[in-house]
């Protein structure tokens, strides 16, 4: 567990420079600003990736007991990274809606998601280590893994844009029983005092609202990573710095959603991939490289085609 450590302290040193240093105003994130952000989140994950690969081949801190090809493991955290991008895409789109139903400013936002994501961190440690536990006992867990990600990717190609009402979702219901709701105020605090009474603010339930939303997705992605590798520490990695960039790429695309109404095919293609894959892992074996290879070329046509289609 010391090397889960490790990361973790690199992890949160990351988002508290982030937050503590890089955006301690509270002011909207430009388009120029959140690409930067994005080209830094995204060449920390490549890089990382080298990283996988020297410590696969030391067995650092014994990360590779079973002594796995160093080049496989780093293959593997790429497709793994990827799968998590590729999903999250599709996370962005939720958030749009959960801001917009909120009406929460643009200069709050940021700060939101980053708190957000620090309880993501956490919530995919616990979710990955029972994940990891629960199909290493039981092999037939790869049909249960597949036949969810199956039922998503009908569920996505099936669902509809019209926002919902997430006043009535389960975390709101939950917060408003624990601390009374001012819905009017929206000054930056997550709690107030109001006539003597601690409240929650529209903050707190919009932030509580994405927690439980990305809870939601990671049922998704977490089960889509154990198509690609069963090893918990690329599949916590992975997964970590997809979700590490999630709020520099929310920015950068929040302003031209409706130019990637086509990408969502690609989602659920992708959904359906991997859900076929771990069906018949035990009968057909699908080497990482060549679902790296479809998952990138699924997720570049439906960039393409959607940014042609609106021209």
């Amino acid at each position: 567990m010391l090397i889960y450590g490790i990361f973790l302290l690199f992890v949160f040193a990351l988002l508290a420079l982030d937050l503590g240093v890089f955006h301690k105003s509270k002011k909207p994130v430009s388009v120029k600003e959140s690409l930067a952000w994005t080209a830094v989140w995204v060449s920390l994950a490549l890089l990382f990736g080298g990283v996988v690969f020297w410590m696969y081949s030391t067995n650092f801190l014994g990360v590779n007991p079973k002594g796995d090809l160093p080049g496989k493991a780093m293959i593997d955290f790429y497709t793994g990274y990827l799968i998590e991008e590729s999903l999250s895409l599709d996370n962005i789109f939720v958030m749009a809606l959960i801001f917009s139903y909120f009406k929460i400013p643009e200069r709050f936002q940021h700060n939101i998601l980053f708190w957000g994501i620090l309880g993501a961190v956490v919530f995919r440690l616990i979710m990955i280590l029972l994940g990891t536990a629960f199909v290493k006992q039981f092999e037939w867990a790869t049909y249960i893994f597949g036949a969810i990600l199956l039922y998503s990717a009908y569920r996505m190609i099936r669902e509809s844009d019209e926002e919902s009402d997430f006043k009535d979702s389960f975390g709101v219901r939950l917060l408003s029983k624990i601390i009374p709701i001012d819905w009017n105020h929206q000054h930056g605090k997550y709690i107030v005092i109001h006539n003597g009474k601690r409240m929650a603010t529209v903050l707190l339930a919009c932030l509580v609202v994405i927690e439980f939303t990305d809870i939601l997705f990671a049922v998704d992605s977490i089960p889509a990573i154990f198509a690609v590798t069963k090893d918990p520490f690329i599949v916590f990695t992975s997964n970590i710095f997809a979700i590490l960039g999630l709020r520099s790429l929310y920015f950068f695309l929040s302003g031209m959603l409706h130019r990637f109404e086509y990408l969502k095919y690609s989602l659920v293609f992708i959904l359906a991939f991997i859900g076929v894959k771990m069906m018949v892992v035990h009968f057909i074996e699908i080497p990482s490289w060549i679902s790296l290879s479809i998952i990138a070329t699924a997720l570049a046509i439906g960039l393409l085609v959607s940014l042609r289609k609106t021209k």
